[in-house]
């Protein structure tokens, strides 16, 4: 839970790469992605996957409309609605060539995808929507489809541009923890989760604790969370006093923030955990939002909260 209401997803943009030519629309039968055409099939794209590719294209392109084209066609599973995909990029202004962004290469963080994330610009979604891990691809689309309502300027385009990626399908989050299941411990909330994975939290009929505790109910065994890593969570938030949910990822996106970008105790149900695990995270209001709250929430002053929490994935 970060430290502002409500938790907002950003996401940016990298590359990786594999030197083929392109493929076409290599997604399998039975999950229909974006079709490619002479625009995204213009795109040439050389280098090694996972690291920086080299592109070159003839300017100006010009999209009609979003065109995807398989350089490489992986052989992992393929990204379906609501399953998050690791992706290295590189966007380019396709009129002018300028190259806009990167991320994803070397030691920088992969940008993780959300297939159907309403809280990315349009396109991202259609850049990895039905592709295998392992892939590589090149898309292309007028700016006004791409971003949507979103404004492109911050990145120097018009909206009369096109703007190309080229994206590589690096890895697929889980869903949902994965790790072993652990004895639930006394005094704090009970947790039932559905078959995805969502959460339904129970109060007990007692007084909340005055100070943060932290309950594991599985036990990751993945890499150990240390303060300052980036990870990529499920949660749901619940009201101690009213047992409402207040906020949650389920039914949207995982999260992804800093483990110094959220309230204290958040942070303390984080740090020391194996990625893969599940916690339960019992918050006083002097390690949460504090004596203001969070009225938009529902959250007084006074108020102590529950978050139910898979840690997914950590990087540093």
């Amino acid at each position: 839970m970060r430290k502002s209401l409500p938790l907002v997803v950003l996401a940016a943009s990298a590359l990786l790469l594999s030197g083929c030519t392109a493929a076409g629309n290599s997604a399998s039968a039975g999950c229909k992605g974006v079709a490619s055409g002479s625009v995204s099939d213009s795109v040439k794209v050389s280098g090694k996957l996972g690291t920086e590719p080299k592109v070159s294209f003839k300017e100006p392109l010009a999209a009609k409309k979003t065109e995807r084209t398989f350089i490489t066609t992986g052989h992992g599973a393929e990204a379906t609605k609501s399953t998050t995909v690791d992706v290295a990029l590189v966007a380019y202004n396709g009129t002018t060539g300028k190259e806009l962004t990167t991320n994803g290469y070397g030691t920088s963080a992969k940008i993780p995808i959300t297939v159907g994330d309403a809280t990315l610009i349009p396109v991202l979604s259609q850049v990895v929507d039905c592709a295998p891990v392992g892939s590589r691809v090149v898309a292309a689309s007028p700016v006004k489809t791409a971003f949507g309502s979103a404004d492109p300027s911050s990145l120097g385009l018009a909206s009369t541009d096109t703007i190309v990626f080229v994206a590589d399908i690096i890895d697929m989050m889980p869903a949902k923890a994965n790790g072993k299941d652990q004895a639930p411990q006394a005094g704090f909330p009970t947790v039932k989760l559905n078959a995805s994975g969502k959460p339904t939290v129970t109060i007990p009929k007692a007084a909340a604790p005055t100070e943060t505790k932290v309950e594991v109910l599985k036990k990751g065994s993945g890499d150990t969370v240390k303060a300052g890593d980036t990870v990529t969570v499920q949660y749901q938030g619940t009201i101690w006093r009213t047992g409402k949910v207040f906020d949650q990822s389920w039914g949207k996106a995982p999260a992804t923030f800093s483990t110094t970008g959220v309230i204290k105790g958040f942070a303390a149900g984080l740090v020391g955990q194996t990625v893969g695990s599940q916690t339960v995270i019992v918050i006083p209001p002097a390690d949460g939002y504090g004596t203001a709250g969070q009225p938009s929430a529902g959250i007084k002053g006074t108020d102590t909260l529950v978050f139910v929490v898979d840690i997914l994935k950590a990087t540093r």
